[in-house]
């Protein structure tokens, strides 16, 4: 079975923006932001998605990939 990998990572460097800075735009802590662009995550709420999505201009799929074992 595979599993959701966050390249949030990636994305940040594409929009040169610093995890600092997301995280404040975001509306969440550095500590939690890190965890989730570290993949150290095993759910992440719509509505801080939707935020990533909105400060990062993206799409959800942008940010989630699909990974087979």
């Amino acid at each position: 079975m595979g599993k959701i990998v966050l390249q949030l990572d990636r994305m940040m460097v594409e929009r040169k923006i610093s995890l600092n800075e997301l995280a404040e735009r975001v509306g969440i802590s550095n500590v939690n932001l890190s965890k989730i662009k570290n993949n150290k995550v095993t759910a992440i709420r719509f509505s801080t998605l939707e935020a990533i999505c909105e400060v990062l201009d993206c799409e959800a799929g942008d940010i989630l990939k699909y990974q087979k074992d």
